[in-house]
């Protein structure tokens, strides 16, 4: 069996933070929803594959999720995937070598679990599907304006703040009260992650031939992402309100601060920009305090520094 918790390490960077704090058996059905989402990206993004084996992969890969762990055809399709090399990662490589293991891991999830992350990563990957068909034949995808890039957003990353929202309702009475507003906001969560990762990396996305900002000015998708992790930060105020468990409030608060804090460097020194280790370090330590003391972990009024956080 592969270890999944080393298959996060080496796919994931915020993820392999964050994922870890949660309660069991939420971390479990949380990690493999990323890894089963990170395998719909690993085809998605796969630029040196022709469209046509791009949208067959995820096609079929999603058929696999409605199958079994005795299904023959996921060992012959994870082999073939894994010698075609659709990306250049070596993370991502093992991924699809251990993607049996994976699927053997999902199909062993309690049946309400599996069912909410099997059907959120099957509408990701069919509305991946739809922009790779859009992708030229050189391999270049535009988008067209502010109204596009939002719903390639909700393709790729709202749809996973949804099915996060609805793993941590799964079982938790104490968050009932809350579930509509925390479904209101699930889409917009995820939107804020999204558009800070290509902020940041829209020059590397150039190159690969990803041209998300094309259609929209620049400080629009900044005033975007600020209003979006004004969202997601009372999404968090409504976990800590409701007393939800400590690490469901620190897995959702964590990733949320990074984002401020990155989102404010590439603002200032431009794309490619990171938050520094001594930053995050910082912010994690910040987080754990006001956890400790019963502080609101995020502020509507965030200004991105991490001295900033109350």
């Amino acid at each position: 069996m592969a270890d999944l918790d080393d298959l996060l390490t080496k796919t994931s960077r915020t993820f392999a933070l964050s994922i870890p704090l949660l309660p069991e058996p939420t971390r479990r059905q949380v990690t493999l929803g990323y890894l089963l989402f990170r395998i719909a990206d690993t085809f998605e993004d796969a630029a040196e594959w022709p469209n046509e084996q791009r949208i067959e992969a995820l096609s079929a890969f999603s058929s696999l999720l409605e199958e079994d762990a005795e299904n023959p055809m996921i060992s012959e399709l994870a082999r073939k995937w894994s010698k075609e090399t659709p990306i250049d990662h070596d993370g991502y490589q093992e991924l699809l070598e251990e993607i049996p293991a994976v699927l053997q891991a999902f199909f062993d999830l309690e049946p309400r679990a599996r069912s909410l992350v099997r059907d959120h990563v099957t509408r990701t990957a069919k509305g991946m599907i739809e922009y790779v068909e859009r992708t030229d034949e050189q391999g270049e995808l535009q988008l067209e304006d502010i109204d596009d890039l939002r719903e390639y957003c909700y393709v790729v990353a709202g749809i996973v703040g949804e099915m996060l929202t609805e793993l941590f309702i799964l079982d938790r009475p104490e968050l009932e009260p809350v579930a509509d507003d925390l479904r209101i906001r699930a889409r917009r969560c995820g939107e804020a992650q999204q558009l800070v990762n290509i902020l940041k990396d829209s020059a590397f996305d150039a190159t690969e031939g990803r041209s998300y900002l094309a259609g929209a000015k620049r400080s629009e998708v900044f005033d975007l992402a600020r209003a979006d992790l004004r969202t997601a930060a009372e999404y968090i105020l409504l976990l800590q309100g409701s007393e939800a468990e400590r690490g469901l409030v620190a897995f959702n608060a964590l990733p949320v601060l990074l984002a401020f804090a990155a989102l404010d460097r590439v603002e200032t020194a431009g794309p490619g920009s990171k938050v520094t280790r001594e930053q995050l370090y910082e912010i994690m330590e910040r987080l754990e305090r006001d956890l400790d003391a019963g502080r609101p972990v995020v502020s509507l009024d965030h200004a991105a520094s991490p001295e900033s956080v109350s």
